[in-house]
């Protein structure tokens, strides 16, 4: 074996000594593998075999600067296999990035930043988290629409960035990839480059046990542009990135490579993937590269000089920079994104708020959260997204506003049928500074996209989750499309926060608070039949869903039972509570449309609201039961669903499954004995 089919100089390298380079990618590899038997946990073989490619975008292709890792003006990595996460971890420190070597030897342990994966706000230069495979191809399209949408709404010459992302067999396997590459495809992605590491080698053994496509021919037919190289051809590499940077199209550049390259017993093997080479095969491997088998973590000093960027970064920067203040005028779409990407909200986006009336008569939450997006997204001009496919029934068309094509990135983006895809594809664009991303689907297909939802919510991302047709009440679709755990099973995500408003108002503050919220999802759920809006000088005013939950209604006299309820179901439990009272029964209505903002309230506010004195509480939502125990405790009662649906108009579906104010007095009348 040859490290270096062709050492030829490379573009930014000409006078580099093909010496040093082959040093360097030898170090690069090396500190990888060391990494991983020091830790006696991960992967070894993958960044063995990617390291040319690494080496090649680092120091040759990318504009970044490792002092400042968020500027905004630079290229972006995707490392989607993050099983290979010694890769990345190599580059940065070689780069100059504050992760000193200590790191690396301290790969996957406790409190290190060298986490077994890449975690987004963990390691710096670690662009998002990938760790599921396929997440990081299509959050990596994403970022490239969000540099296409800032290069044609704000400016053309700050924002020309390039996404690059070295891939492997299992992230082209999975779905989202599909998907993700039907769709940067037609949209002629050109700053996307994708890097595919066609090894032939998966943890159970060859890919053709489950894998035998012309991978190249797939993306072909998605209109990419497709280049094949040899993954240690630096001459072939260098040449097809200097292609893909100027094709229009999105850019597949298929390397064939070697799993732990240079492991004299375990190349092209599974014994590569995911476990450490071993001790012995190390140090074969180190003496193949010509170095001391008995030595760990070095890093030649000539290697740290030549692979340190951190002047020439700076100086990047700071030419970006110039260019960005010289344009920035006040009042100018440069210093409006400006602002937006510092977390700035104009001062006056909340006058733009909608504000119903019983007169409006009825109306769906979907209608309202229709009529409310389009009202705020004058003041936002930043807010961007679409649905999947399901514009005219989420509501989640910008009107007015052009429709995102290949031509054109416009603010209304047509997903497709790709709920999985438009997940990811809106943490990319919530990775772009001032995007205000937001995507509508079936409450029932959040299942689909249900992977980047929780990494979001694990990044602290805040995309914005318009899910429409919330329950039994959609009526005659019937149990596939009615959701009956889908909001618990949200519910359960750490930092997602999942709004259920009971009428119109209430839709309107929890747009209010999803745009306001730059740290955390926020999923919408959202009715399709028409709901009441409440009199709030009779009721407790909407903006009580700022803090989650509130007292609705109060109860007259002495309190003795509590109706907490979500969404339509608050219609119930407040004819219930006319009726119960009518009987001397003092009750209140408190509305829970969220629980995590709930939970963020002070001890003195959750007793105001749900106090422990009283101890008789009914929970009412058309969802599954599970998870309501929380707040209706051991002596109470819950109103809910503990199967599937079934095909018929929602009022006789809501009266079969027991959801009627005679119900819930019988259940609060036997609680009360």
């Amino acid at each position: 074996m040859s490290l270096i089919t062709d050492p030829a100089p490379v573009r930014g390298a000409i006078d580099a000594d093909p010496a040093l380079v082959r040093e360097s990618i030898n170090t690069i590899r090396l500190l990888a593998a060391d990494a991983v038997e020091a830790a006696k946990s991960g992967h070894p073989g993958t960044p063995m075999e990617a390291a040319p490619i690494a080496y090649l975008l680092f120091r040759h292709h990318m504009r970044f600067n490792p002092a400042n890792p968020d500027w905004a003006g630079r290229d972006r990595f995707v490392l989607s296999c993050g099983h290979a996460s010694a890769l990345i971890y190599s580059m940065l420190h070689l780069s100059g990035y504050d992760l000193p070597l200590d790191e690396i030897k301290n790969f996957r342990q406790m409190g290190s930043k060298t986490a077994g994966h890449p975690e987004f706000g963990h390691t710096p230069g670690v662009e998002t988290t990938t760790g599921p495979l396929g997440q990081g191809v299509a959050v990596a399209a994403g970022m490239a629409m969000g540099a296409k949408f800032l290069r044609e709404k704000v400016d053309s010459d700050l924002f020309d960035y390039r996404v690059y992302s070295i891939c492997s067999d299992g992230d082209l396997m999975e779905g989202v990839a599909a998907e993700t590459a039907s769709l940067a495809g037609h949209l002629n992605l050109g700053n996307l480059i994708y890097f595919y590491l066609d090894n032939k080698i998966t943890i159970e053994g060859e890919t053709n046990l489950a894998f035998s496509e012309d991978v190249g021919a797939r993306y072909l037919a998605c209109g990419w542009h497709v280049e094949r190289v040899e993954g240690e051809n630096l001459t072939e590499i260098n040449a097809a990135i200097e292609r893909a940077k100027h094709d229009p199209r999105p850019s597949l550049i298929v390397a064939r490579t070697h799993i732990g390259y240079g492991a004299p017993n375990k190349q092209d093997t599974a014994g590569a993937h995911g476990a450490p080479l071993g001790m012995d095969e190390l140090k074969l491997t180190k003496e193949f590269f010509g170095r001391n088998p008995e030595e760990t973590f070095v890093v030649p000093s000539e290697v740290i000089e030549h692979m340190n960027i951190t002047t020439q970064g700076a100086a990047l920067e700071a030419e970006w920079q110039g260019t960005c203040d010289a344009k920035a005028e006040a009042g100018s779409t440069l210093a409006s994104w400006k602002d937006a990407a510092a977390g700035k909200l104009p001062v006056d986006w909340t006058e733009a708020l909608p504000a119903f009336t019983p007169e409006d008569g009825k109306m769906a939450t979907r209608q309202a959260s229709g009529k409310t997006l389009n009202a705020i997204a004058a003041k936002l001009p930043l807010l961007l997204g679409g649905s999947a496919d399901l514009g005219p029934s989420n509501n989640t068309t910008l009107k007015g506003e052009d429709s995102w094509n290949p031509c054109t990135s416009g603010r209304n983006i047509h997903f497709g049928i790709r709920e999985h895809a438009m997940g990811s594809i809106m943490n990319g664009l919530s990775h772009t500074p001032g995007l205000i991303p937001f995507g509508g689907t079936f409450l029932i297909f959040a299942d689909y996209m249900r992977p980047p939802m929780r990494l979001a919510a694990m990044m602290e991302l805040a995309p914005i989750y318009v899910l429409t047709h919330d329950s039994i009440g959609l009526g005659e679709d019937g149990p596939t499309h009615q959701p009956v755990e889908q909001v618990m099973n949200l519910r359960a995500v750490p930092n997602l926060r999942v709004i259920r408003p009971c009428d119109a108002n209430e839709t309107v503050e929890a747009w209010k608070t999803a745009i306001e919220c730059r740290t955390a999802p926020t999923a919408l759920a959202l009715t399709r039949q028409g709901l009441p809006i409440l009199d709030r000088t009779q009721y407790g005013a909407a903006s009580g869903l700022q803090q989650g939950g509130y007292i609705l209604s109060k109860e007259e006299g002495e309190l003795q039972l509590i109706l907490i309820a979500s969404g339509s179901e608050i219609e119930l439990a407040l004819k219930a509570q006319d009726a119960l009272q009518a009987e001397g029964i003092g009750t209140r209505v408190v509305s829970l449309p969220c629980w995590e903002l709930f939970e963020e309230q002070t001890d003195t506010y959750r007793e105001e609201v749900l106090p422990n004195s009283c101890t008789k509480r009914v929970a009412i939502e058309a969802g599954s039961t599970f998870g309501w125990e929380r707040y209706v405790g051991r002596c109470g009662a819950i109103v809910g669903m503990t199967g599937f649906g079934a095909s018929a108009p929602a009022g006789q579906l809501f009266e079969h499954f027991g959801f009627t104010a005679e119900n819930v007095i019988a259940k609060a009348k036997t609680l009360l004995g």
